[in-house]
């Protein structure tokens, strides 16, 4: 039988291993030396993504890249699908959905955000000026004010002719609509090694007033874990929201998937839970911590920008139909 001392010493090597500090993410990730990287979905991801790539390639942290290249679609008046210019809903009102998610797991979100150019930046400061995780409607508005922000009519002449003429052709049925619509969201990888992410976006065209899609929904649209990698989505949003797409994403890539097996994997369990699926877009993009890109859609035509210190690219996403 084994006295006290040898007991201790047949365990010595357990005992030695439960004291040693844990090792952190970050630490972690500067032993990968991961460089620097940045994507974002679709065509306009390319201005987006030098503007992060800005960041970046100085040495900052990737929250601030995903940050400022969140913003610049946002700004743009002749991007319909986010921000400014943002095609408005069935009342002609613009309101805007957004969310950030760094490396330390905080995140937030703002919902039906309306008068407010930069949702991604008031999402930021609920994440980090609030105690809150989301915060909706006039409230997120009524804080974005308090945090220095100022109001602007987001209806510009474009898309208030565009709700006019959509008014007048479809009898005010917006449930039967199903239009295009390119959310922008965008992942990056610092010097570092840390992820963060941002998704921002001006939701469905001619939605019910306060309708809310997968954009500023931490797991749906947007999930950032610094051990495994980030995931987002574009599309449908209530489409994205039953399978919580980019949490799903994230926990497949956790248990060995590429970036690009567990998009389609994403993508496929919509099309068999959702018998409509051809009737509409849904496309993920996701990066892990080494640095790999990935994307799958449902239809033909998604594209992602890709940054890095070789270059910026737009790439063909692969497609289930």
């Amino acid at each position: 039988m084994l006295n006290r001392r040898n007991l201790l010493k047949s365990f010595g090597i357990a005992a030695v291993a439960t004291t040693l500090p844990e090792i952190s993410v970050t630490a972690k990730a500067n032993e990968n030396s991961v460089k620097p990287i940045v994507v974002s979905t679709w065509n306009f991801g390319i201005a987006a993504n030098a503007d992060a790539w800005k960041i970046l390639n100085a040495g900052g942290r990737a929250l601030d890249a995903v940050e400022a290249g969140a913003k610049v679609p946002e700004a743009d008046p002749n991007n319909q699908s986010v921000g400014l210019g943002g095609l408005p809903d069935c009342d002609g009102i613009v309101s805007l959905d957004a969310c950030i998610m760094d490396e330390n797991g905080n995140c937030s979100s703002v919902m039906a955000l309306e008068n407010i150019v930069h949702a991604v930046s008031v999402a930021r400061k609920v994440m980090e000026r609030s105690p809150h995780v989301q915060i909706a409607g006039t409230g997120a508005l009524q804080f974005a004010l308090s945090q220095g922000f100022t109001k602007e009519d987001l209806l510009t002449e474009a898309s208030r002719k565009a709700w006019e003429k959509w008014k007048s052709e479809n009898h005010y049925e917006p449930i039967k609509q199903n239009v295009g619509h390119d959310t922008i969201g965008i992942l990056a990888i610092d010097a570092a090694g840390n992820l963060s992410g941002a998704c921002t976006t001006s939701g469905l065209a001619w939605k019910y007033h306060g309708r809310v899609g997968d954009s500023p929904i931490i797991g749906a649209g947007l999930f950032v874990d610094n051990e495994v990698g980030a995931a987002c989505a574009t599309g449908k949003g209530e489409s994205v929201v039953k399978i919580c797409g980019s949490h799903t994403i994230v926990e497949l890539m956790r248990q060995g998937a590429t970036p690009q097996a567990a998009c389609q994997e994403a993508v496929k369990r919509i099309a068999k839970k959702q018998k409509d699926y051809r009737d509409f877009q849904v496309a993920f993009l996701a990066i892990n911590r080494n640095g790999e890109a990935g994307a799958f859609a449902i239809q033909k035509g998604f594209q992602y920008a890709k940054t890095t210190s070789s270059g910026s690219e737009l790439v063909n996403g692969m497609s289930l139909l």
